[in-house]
């Protein structure tokens, strides 16, 4: 049981080293989304985020990269960092090291068609599943794996109010914090909600003194 819930646990550094914030309490948040491109929320976020002069960071399931390319040089053209989540967002706890690689290239070859080489060496495990071989896989390929501190757990809320309360009883400072735009089993789930509550959370958080960055920004400080 031990070992099973660190393959899931994002905090765990038990298998290899993973980055879920500066830890250092600094007053400085990366938001951070998973499961697009999605039309029309990763859209209406790129809205949000531009009104608050925000820059985040995106990791983009590769089929739906291929879908609507469009949107990701979007993301890209607005100063946003794009990174890899998988073609098909499968478990990686379950699937063997050569379908992962599948999965990894896979993404990276949509995300080039897409954007060319705009986009970071970074990579977000689905569910943040993860064995010690993914983690060796990663590090040969030379990605970073990032994970969080902070979890939404906006795939199921009900309100935005219910997002933000959520963030805000977890956010210490130095945090990475885990939203959608997207959702992996289909294109176009509803993400309205997260978007609301990035409007909410950006204009509390800089209220309180807090500076938005990037994970590859964070991780420089």
């Amino acid at each position: 049981m031990y070992a099973g819930y660190n393959t899931m646990a994002p905090r765990s550094q038990l298998y290899g080293q993973t980055f879920i914030g500066s830890g250092k309490r600094k007053q400085e948040l990366a938001l951070t989304y998973d499961d697009g491109p999605n039309d029309p929320h990763t859209q209406n976020l790129l809205e949000i985020l531009a009104k608050h002069s925000v820059k985040a960071t995106f990791f983009l399931i590769g089929r739906f990269v291929d879908q609507r390319p469009d949107i990701v040089r979007d993301i890209v053209k607005e100063g946003h960092v794009v990174a890899n989540h998988t073609y098909t967002h499968p478990n990686l706890v379950f699937v063997s090291q050569a379908k992962f690689r599948e999965e990894l290239a896979r993404c990276e070859r949509a995300l080039d068609d897409a954007v060319g080489h705009e986009h970071a060496p970074l990579f977000r495990p689905p569910y943040g599943g993860r064995r010690p071989a993914v983690l060796r896989t990663l590090k040969q390929e030379e990605f970073k794996p990032i994970l969080w501190s902070v979890s939404s757990w906006d795939w199921d809320a009900k309100s935005a109010e219910q997002i933000e309360r959520k963030v805000a009883s977890q956010v210490q400072g130095g945090d990475v914090i885990l939203l959608h735009d997207g959702g992996n089993l289909k294109f176009g789930t509803d993400r309205s909600f997260t978007v609301q509550a990035s409007d909410r959370m950006i204009a509390r958080y800089k209220n309180e003194g807090y500076e938005f960055k990037t994970v590859p920004q964070m991780m420089r400080t």
